[in-house]
């Protein structure tokens, strides 16, 4: 049995899996903002689906920047009290099975290009615009290299240097924040969608112009029906000026909540495969 856990800002998930090609029904519950009790509903949710099996590896996405030998949270800013938590050495002492830590983001972004919307692309830049926004890129099946991880919501969008950054204009949290009520409560004719369309599409025209990948996977909660309009940050995006004529496709994610499970099962794999 392996145990596959995304930690979001809002929800955590966990599900179990007897092998590497499917899990079973996810165990859903508020993410803690208290690290020690978020720690402790993962471990009761682990051992409640193993059901007294053994657990032979734990793969878990988290919502923010890890260490470099991704074995320790370093900021998790929509769950601060997570900041500086051990949850590899505390998910191996409570489950006894070896643990894989990865940015939340990127386990999707392997989900989506393994199993999802990428699936049969060689080079997948994965974008989620959600509470947070991040993103990373995936090369044949795997993780892209980094020395300190990805943080494409960290990308100013300006001239100045107090220019905001791509999350500050587009994740919930800030559209929440400018409007007073959650995004999906300000309908779908809302003009603050058409904006974030075309400050989206400099984003992946941006992301196409440093990663250049051969296909580019847009999701999170904020693509939803009420949200931003794929097709009108398709539009905005051939609108806009570029030495490359041409474009790789611009797709939706697939995957939906559990495109993060679905890159940690596919880490696990990975993991037990070794290097080839």
């Amino acid at each position: 049995m392996h145990i596959v856990v995304d930690v979001g800002g809002t929800k955590t998930r966990v599900a179990g899996a007897e092998n590497f090609e499917s899990f079973g029904a996810p165990s859903i519950f508020e993410s803690s903002q208290d690290y020690t009790q978020g720690v402790a509903h993962i471990v009761a949710a682990a051992r409640k689906l193993a059901g007294g099996e053994k657990i032979d590896g734990i793969a878990l996405g988290a919502p923010g920047v890890i260490s470099k030998d991704k074995r320790r949270l370093l900021r998790v800013p929509n769950l601060p009290g997570w900041d500086g938590g051990e949850i590899c050495a505390d998910l191996e002492k409570a489950l006894n099975a070896p643990a894989l830590l990865e940015n939340d983001a990127a386990f999707v972004a392997l989900g989506e290009a393994t199993v999802g919307a990428g699936k049969g692309a060689s080079i997948v830049a994965y974008i989620t615009i959600s509470t947070g926004v991040n993103g990373a890129r995936v090369v044949d099946g795997v993780i892209d290299r980094s020395a300190q991880g990805f943080e494409m919501g960290e990308q100013i969008l300006g001239l100045e240097p107090t220019s905001p950054t791509f999350e500050l204009i587009a994740s919930g949290v800030m559209v929440e924040q400018r409007f007073g009520k959650p995004p999906h409560e300000l309908g779908a004719d809302h003009p603050v969608w058409d904006e974030l369309a075309g400050i989206t599409a400099i984003a992946v025209h941006n992301t196409i112009a440093f990663w250049s990948p051969d296909r580019v996977v847009v999701g999170g909660s904020m693509m939803n029906e009420i949200g931003i309009s794929l097709e009108r940050v398709r539009g905005h995006l051939f609108a806009l000026p570029r030495k490359n004529p041409s474009l790789p496709p611009v797709v939706r994610g697939t995957l939906g909540d559990v495109g993060g499970l679905w890159g940690a099962l596919a880490a696990l794999k990975g993991a037990e495969a070794g290097p080839e």
